[in-house]
Parts: structure tokens; C-alpha cells; sequence
């Protein structure tokens, strides 16, 4: 497994995502997930899963210092106070001491950055989690959030594929040593999927145009990707992409598709996303 260096954090390059996942489906999938050789669990406060996730861990019966596990502040609790209480309860509610990384999911226009930022740094001092981050954030903001905080950020986690270009947030990410790490990273299937580009790479290497597209997002400097699925048989294929590389004529050949700018996920409260 490919370990992403970033600011003290060693973060493993690829993760489960969660989204979606309840109840007993989600306990048995991280359990099964962590059981396949994944290290590094996703969730989010906003989820409504974090108590399944953890009990999935605690059912894998790995020790707890073998996995990367993160969680996400949602938008509207970012402010003082409420982000503190947001993420004790997250702590809690996981049920496996401090988490490992701990984001503001989005940032909020009405709440002052440095106000986020300062109590997401307070996390750190009270014990909630090892490292802080945050999410859908742009280049100019990871800027401002870099400056404005205490504690080294590790990663800004955004939607990225070959159809999404995220040259300046990638740019971003290195100039600040942080992680960039990839949701939807296999584009939420459908067209990226199908595409013949992605198809005729897939069958040169013998591999699943999924394997294909996780492979050129981790094999980017500074790239995680936290796939979903609730297919246990997926989640052993998702894992299988470190034996193989991309030449540098596949690698742009899938670059070249984000031309497309195809963004899947862009809520009312986004921010004014970098022009790609």
C-alpha cells in the first residue's frame, strides 16, 4: 500500500469510503473492508454512520494503531463552539478514541474562516484527533487556511476524476505539503466508466476501467482516493492497483478527459469553485 507523506500524517493513498452505508450494511462492509487489506476508513458527521463504522472496526479486530480513520465537521456546525461539540460527538459516537484526521467538510460563507479554522485547531489540543484538514476547499481558501493555522493541515479532500480537472487545488496541496484526496474518484461510474479511452486502457493492462482510473489518480504525486461500493466483491478489486503502472501516453490520455469539467457534486453552498 502506497503511504502519502503530508505534514507528519502518513495517510494511506487509498481508503474506503462510506457514504450511503447504514446500518448492519455498513457495519459488515468496513468489517470486510478492513478484512481485504484496507487501512484507511472515511466517514463524515453528516453520514449519520459513524456509530456503524466504528462498531466495524471493532469487529475487524485489527489493534486500532493499524488504521487511518477520518471524519468530517459538516458546514453548518464550523463555527466556535459548534464545531468542538460536533466533533466530541463524532468521537463518541465512533467509539474508538481519537480519530486520525478530522476536516471541516465544507467551508461556510456566513462563518469567518479564522474562526473555523482556530477551533478546528482546538480539536487537536482537546484530544479529539490527531491531524486536521478540511474539504472542498479552493486553492485561494487552502491558502488562507494554511496561513491562518497552528497545526500543519494534512489533506484537502475534493471530488476529483479524469472527467474534473484539479490542477490549481493540486497545486495548492503541494505547495503546502498537504494530501489531495479524491471522493467520487471513479466519477460515480456511468460515463467515466464506459468511456473508450478508459475502456482500451482497461483491456491493454487486463484490468477493470475502475482499477484503471483509481491507478492514474494514485499514481499522482500526493493522490489518495477513497472509493465507496456496496459490493464486497469490489472491494478487493478497488485494492488490486498497485502492481501496475500507466505509461505517460495512458496518463495524459485520461488527463486529456477533463476537459469535460463533468462536476457531480456541487451543492447550493459550494464555494466559487477554481476555474479549471
Amino acid at each position: 500500500m502506497k503511504i502519502i507523506e503530508a505534514n507528519g500524517a502518513q495517510i494511506p493513498a487509498l481508503g474506503y469510503g462510506t457514504y450511503t452505508l447504514e446500518g448492519a450494511t455498513c457495519i459488515d462492509m468496513v468489517a470486510k473492508a478492513i478484512d481485504a487489506g484496507y487501512r484507511h476508513i472515511d466517514t463524515a458527521r453528516m453520514y449519520g454512520n459513524e456509530t456503524e463504522v466504528g462498531e466495524g472496526i471493532r469487529r475487524s479486530g485489527i489493534a486500532r494503531n493499524e488504521l487511518f480513520v477520518t471524519t468530517k465537521i459538516w458546514w453548518t456546525d464550523i463555527g466556535e463552539g459548534n464545531l468542538q461539540d460536533s466533533a466530541e460527538a463524532a468521537i463518541e459516537a465512533l467509539g474508538i478514541g481519537p480519530v486520525d484526521l478530522l476536516l471541516i467538510h465544507w467551508p461556510n460563507a456566513d462563518v469567518d474562516l479564522e474562526e473555523s479554522i482556530d477551533a478546528l485547531n482546538d480539536t487537536i489540543d482537546r484530544g479529539l484527533t490527531r491531524h486536521i484538514g478540511v474539504a472542498n476547499f479552493t486553492s485561494a481558501m487552502l491558502d488562507e487556511a494554511a496561513a491562518m493555522s497552528s497545526a500543519p493541515l494534512v489533506c484537502n479532500q475534493v471530488e476529483y476524476h479524469p472527467l474534473l480537472s484539479q490542477d490549481a487545488i493540486h497545486d495548492a496541496c503541494r505547495r503546502h505539503d498537504m494530501a489531495m484526496i479524491a471522493y467520487s474518484p471513479v466519477g460515480q461510474g456511468g460515463v467515466l466508466l464506459g468511456h473508450p479511452a478508459v475502456l482500451a486502457i482497461a483491456e491493454r493492462h487486463g484490468r477493470s476501467a475502475a482499477q484503471v482510473v483509481l491507478r492514474w489518480e494514485i499514481q499522482q504525486e500526493g493522490v489518495g482516493a477513497i472509493p465507496r461500493t456496496k459490493n464486497p466483491a469490489r472491494l478487493a478489486e478497488n485494492l488490486d492497483i498497485f502492481d501496475f503502472d500507466l505509461d505517460e501516453e495512458e496518463f495524459q490520455q485520461l488527463a486529456g478527459l477533463s476537459k469535460r469539467r463533468q462536476r457531480l457534486v456541487d451543492p447550493s453552498f459550494a464555494p466559487n469553485w477554481d476555474r479549471v
